[in-house]
């Protein structure tokens, strides 16, 4: 870890930092995801049912989850700018290996390497942490965490890569970013000092007794609801537009973009607002759109037929494509607000063990965002419509909605939430 510095410094240091940590999440997520667009070549390659395809593109969500924590303990031992570096290799040597995969087990397997972004978040943002003064704890984790904007690189770039040459052109585009990359953080950044590293061991055990003791476990519950439902729909978009609307999968990935990277940003505004009116007030805004985005989503096109006295009237339902689109890009909005809300929250408190906690709140989002994938692959196999992922996240916001206020109802939600974040 890096040495306290005063504010001056670190405002300094961070306008180096930064940057270079939110470009490597930024290609972190676009790598992390492109089998979001990718999957639905693999899935005409080797004829994928839903349940096949779900479960490709959870897998990355997966493994994301399972590193998140471990790279968090590891980044506290070794150093963040270490784990960082080793991540953005691992995402390397599955670039590298992609283009030759041709079965469904090997992309599998691939797919799992994908969850190295996962532990590049954790480390990087107890990178980031180090380096930032408390008063701009909130725009300065939205920021980071907008790096996920790096989804919709995949979902712009690979239908040009299919149209030039072949789809298997991205992942050689990717290596070659990745490896700039790791030779920036190498010559822009300090090596760790290995002495503060290790005055700032935790234990798993311990962890888990200050996520009971300081009351975040309820907060990261909700985090990872809200942020696993993000990205189980950036994932499943791209081939739900371009099936809905019988588009060609450059434009339904183009139409997907416009709810990533609107979403994306707007953590920086829910950190923002939350930093000036409160996390709780600006968290319960946000989920109410959400619903109310949610429902009008849920109706599948349908025909009602009316038996009316003298004749049957019908009458024809289906959401026009430009009003979908307005209604998908206001719950990224929405979610992301959220997203930032709740993740200034729990980093502001614990914040000490920034990357242990940022490992948990992604193992939250990517446990929900793998069970979630493969429930959307169940559900569209078994119903056959199309619009039932948007009702299972009607009843996943509601529930979290209902559960975000009656704990903060709590007595107790007042050791977690500062009395300038209870506006």
């Amino acid at each position: 870890m890096q040495a306290p510095l005063a504010d001056d410094d670190r405002l300094a240091s961070l306008a180096v930092i930064l940057p270079l940590a939110v470009t490597g999440f930024v290609v972190a997520s676009a790598c992390w995801t492109l089998f979001a667009v990718v999957g639905v070549h693999i899935r005409e390659d080797l004829a994928l049912n839903s349940f096949q395809f779900g479960a490709l593109l959870a897998m990355p969500m997966a493994s994301g989850a399972a590193l998140a924590i471990p790279a968090g303990l590891a980044a506290q031992r070794h150093g963040a700018r270490f784990i960082m570096l080793w991540c953005l290799a691992g995402l390397a040597l599955c670039m590298a290996l992609l283009p030759g995969v041709e079965s469904y087990y090997g992309y599998l397997a691939v797919a799992s390497g994908l969850g190295f972004a996962g532990g590049f978040y954790s480390a990087g943002l107890q990178f980031v942490i180090s380096h930032c003064p408390v008063r701009r704890l909130g725009l300065v984790l939205g920021i980071f965490g907008a790096g996920v904007t790096g989804a919709g690189l995949s979902y712009h770039l690979v239908p040009l890569f299919h149209e030039a040459f072949s789809w298997q052109g991205a992942p050689v585009a990717y290596l070659i970013v990745l490896s700039l990359l790791i030779a920036l953080l190498l010559m822009l950044t300090a090596p760790d000092i290995p002495g503060l590293a290790d005055q700032r061991r935790t234990s798993l055990a311990s962890f888990c007794y200050l996520l009971q003791r300081r009351q975040t476990l309820p907060m990261s519950i909700h985090f990872g609801m809200v942020a696993g439902s993000f990205f189980a729909l950036a994932l499943w978009l791209p081939d739900f537009l371009s099936a809905q609307f019988s588009l060609q999968l450059d434009a339904g990935a183009g139409m997907a973009q416009w709810f990533v990277i609107p979403g994306a940003l707007a953590q920086i505004t829910g950190g923002w607002l939350s930093d000036h009116f409160g996390s709780i007030r600006v968290t319960t805004r946000a989920l109410a759109v959400c619903l109310c985005a949610l429902f009008v989503l849920s109706y599948p096109p349908m025909t009602l037929f009316i038996r009316g006295i003298d004749a049957v009237i019908v009458i024809k339902f289906a959401l026009p494509l430009m009003v979908e689109g307005g209604l998908v890009v206001m719950l990224g909005v929405a979610m992301g607000c959220a997203m930032g809300s709740a993740q200034r929250v729990v980093i502001l408190m614990n914040r000490s063990e920034a990357a242990l906690f940022a490992g948990f709140l992604l193992v939250t989002a990517c446990s929900v965002a793998f069970l979630l994938s493969l429930l959307f692959g169940a559900i569209n196999q078994w119903l056959g419509v199309r619009t039932a992922v948007f009702m299972v996240l009607f009843g996943v916001f509601g529930a979290s909605l209902l559960m975000f206020a009656w704990w903060t109802k709590r007595p107790e939600s007042k050791v977690l939430v500062p009395p300038q974040s209870l506006s």
